[in-house]
């Protein structure tokens, strides 16, 4: 009797501490604790209570509104629940803790502390637990904060006041960089492993998640001596930034590896003109698989050479394991923007599919060296189009298919890896994918990977920077040279993405301009180092009145003289994709055989009669036992479905009031399963955006 008291006892101390962690490394169940479902990034869950049979029944189970939602905003973030509790992060960055079974707050932290915020971005976040103490580890601007599960408030011991300075220890001065940071690192024992974004160099550093303590650092533009300094030009990395894991990370924790998708070298401009970055480029546009508890490199494949496309991996790889002579091989998928996949061994960084080498194709702009050889997968078959040609363009209307010619005649466009030009050239599939952010769903069960894709052609232009006579500060020069890729010549934006700057000064003080040139804000980096003092009032002054006519230009023939002219999606004149549908898909992968069982258009434009075009989407899909694919993704619609994996027949579909362009997720308290999706829009200029998570379940 004794014996069993003190059993009895013991299990009532153990109950009453925060819970230790134990992860599936592929799968999760009741809890969804890790961005993207688990260490490995399957989007996996076992949870079958809500199946092919009853998922006609899910009704809303609760709604929470965090009332941050904002014209421009985004809520791209994947919800965790941790022990019963639901975790995200609001379009203007606050921290929320929910009971994940009705909803109710339980508490919220703004690390704003009540300062105005313009837009904050962040797609997921991070958890740790010794078992008897629990933190949510997030960021916000350039800062890692450490936040008591417990109270909702962060931890005064941990870094400065509960903050870790991450324009710190980047080898530069702390002041000449732009960091910030929108997607989760992750957690390896009692470290947590973190990328950037920015104007920065790509540093990818570990920190202890108790105290801040920066443990080890790995260097993506190589120092002297470092393997891959030879990539580039001699000193490049005391002024070179990019090549950064902007997109995440995945942990294999059973044998010690992260893995880190790095975007292209070169940030803004520099990613499509690369005149003074000659050479390859390690690491940029490459999956780098480093030791997660010292930062080694083990090995490193490079997707694209010198990338001039912006071609870097738009989301964490997805570990997986590929079946073959009846052997189980650890493998890696990673979706791309360009729509192909790269299946390769996740011990060795080897193809499992054969590769084809594809000749480099010549620049005609002054300066630029394109690489002499670049490579695709010969196998899978790429999940997007990948060469625009005449009978490709759009037959919605006479009108349109003649605008699309007219556009195409004029473009350059001699298929994948056509560099930018000063004529404008296709590129296919477009900036945002093929494959984006929210990343694939693999099946542990049945080896099918899933990928939602975008099929759209974009623009690639560049353009002379614009001189101003005997080199007097202009604010028209800077801003066609700094700021109009994005905000436009004519500084009306493309909105909701890139706001419009004209007419700004109805709503913001030249204080709060100067600010937010200066210091960012959300997507938008940071130019207080890149412009001078004279350079950054020029420019304000310039923004900020309307009457203010577009700098002359002096076109120059020398290096490193280009700009980029902007982001232009392939458009007919009423704003549809000017390539014939589908404009969006879902693509079921069978990863063992590399042939694809299913693929179906995805998404509709309400106004269309025909509602099998596709659409946009961002955001990805969770795949459960139970048979599912639930998935949100498609921005103009505002719908969220549900489909058969094994046949793509969709099953169950609601609207919401904005889209999602979040991964949702599913989870299980008391028995009970419930699917969450955060639903905050930010992509359709016709909707006006929201910050809410919606959560459906059985009746």
């Amino acid at each position: 009797m004794k014996k069993l008291t003190a059993l009895l006892l013991c299990a009532a101390l153990v109950s009453c501490q925060s819970p230790k962690l134990e992860l599936s490394a592929d799968r999760s169940g009741a809890d969804w604790p890790v961005y993207h479902g688990n260490p490995h990034g399957t989007h996996y869950s076992t949870l079958d209570q809500i199946n092919t049979g009853n998922v006609k029944d899910l009704k809303v189970a609760w709604r929470f509104d965090s009332g941050d939602g904002f014209q421009g905003g985004d809520m791209e973030g994947n919800p965790m629940i941790v022990g019963g509790r639901l975790f995200f992060v609001s379009p203007k960055g606050r921290l929320f803790c929910l009971d994940a079974a009705t909803g109710k707050q339980t508490w919220v932290f703004d690390p704003a502390y009540g300062e105005p915020v313009t837009r904050a971005r962040l797609r997921g976040l991070a958890y740790w637990s010794d078992g008897r103490q629990e933190r949510i580890l997030f960021t916000f601007r350039s800062k890692l904060i450490a936040v008591d599960v417990a109270t909702g408030k962060p931890f005064d011991t941990f870094g400065d006041k509960g903050e870790v300075d991450l324009r710190q220890n980047l080898d530069r001065d702390p002041n000449s960089v732009s960091v910030n940071v929108v997607s989760p690192g992750v957690v390896y024992k009692d470290t947590i492993i973190i990328g950037s974004t920015g104007n920065t160099p790509g540093h990818i550093r570990a920190y202890d998640v108790r105290t801040g303590k920066l443990q080890w650092t790995f260097r993506t533009i190589p120092h002297p001596g470092e393997f891959g300094y030879d990539t580039w030009p001699d000193d490049a990395w005391k002024t070179a930034m990019g090549a950064n894991a902007w997109s995440g990370f995945t942990l294999d924790p059973e044998r010690g590896i992260v893995y880190l998708p790095l975007a292209s070298a070169g940030m803004g401009d520099k990613d499509f003109y690369g005149a003074d970055r000659h050479g390859d480029n390690l690491f940029g546009t490459s999956i780098v698989a480093l030791n997660a508890k010292t930062g080694k490199r083990l090995w490193h494949f490079q997707l694209v050479k010198h990338d001039l496309w912006d071609r870097d991996p738009p989301t964490p790889p997805t570990l997986v394991t590929v079946r073959r002579d009846g052997k189980d091989i650890p493998a890696l998928a990673q979706i791309t923007k360009a729509g192909v996949v790269w299946v390769l061994d996740r011990t060795t960084g080897e193809s499992l599919f054969p590769i084809q080498e594809i000749p480099g194709l010549p620049s005609t702009v002054p300066g630029e060296q394109v690489a002499s050889m670049q490579r695709l997968p010969a196998a899978p078959e790429p999940f997007a189009r990948q060469r625009l040609t005449e009978d490709m363009l759009t037959q919605r209307t006479p009108a349109a298919n003649a605008a699309a010619r007219a556009h195409l005649a004029k473009s350059s466009n001699r298929g994948p890896f056509d560099p930018p030009s000063l004529q404008g050239t296709i590129l296919f599939p477009g900036m945002d994918g093929g494959g984006e952010y929210g990343g694939a769903a693999w099946d542990p069960d049945t080896g099918v990977l899933y990928i939602n894709a975008n099929e759209m052609a974009w623009t690639m232009k560049l353009k002379p920077r614009v001189k101003t006579a005997n080199g007097q500060i202009s604010g028209a020069a800077v801003y066609a040279n700094v700021c109009a890729s994005c905000h436009g010549d004519d500084r009306k934006g493309s909105p909701p993405e890139f706001p419009a700057v004209f007419g700004v000064s109805k709503r913001l003080t030249q204080d709060q301009i100067t600010k937010q040139v200066r210091d960012g804000a959300g997507r938008m980096p940071a130019f207080g180092a890149a412009l001078s003092p004279e350079e950054l009032s020029a420019v304000v002054a310039y923004i900020s009145d309307d009457t203010a006519k577009p700098a002359p230009e002096y076109p120059s023939t020398a290096e490193d003289d280009y700009a980029f002219d902007g982001y232009h999606r392939f458009l007919d004149p009423d704003g549809y994709p000017a390539v014939a549908p589908p404009w969006g898909t879902l693509n079921a992968l069978d990863l063992n055989t590399g042939q694809y069982l299913w693929r179906i258009p995805f998404g509709e434009y309400p106004e269309l009669a025909d509602k099998t075009t596709g659409s946009e989407n961002y955001g990805g899909a969770v795949v459960t036992k139970g048979g599912l694919l639930f998935i949100g993704a498609t921005i103009y619609d505002n719908k969220f479905r549900a489909f058969d994996k094994t046949t793509g027949k969709l099953l169950w579909e609601t609207t919401m009031p904005t889209s999602s362009i979040a991964t949702p997720a599913t989870y299980s308290v008391g028995g009970k399963q419930y699917v969450a999706v955060a639903a905050g829009g930010g992509k359709n200029p016709k909707v006006k955006p929201g910050g809410e998570i919606i959560v459906y379940s059985l009746p």
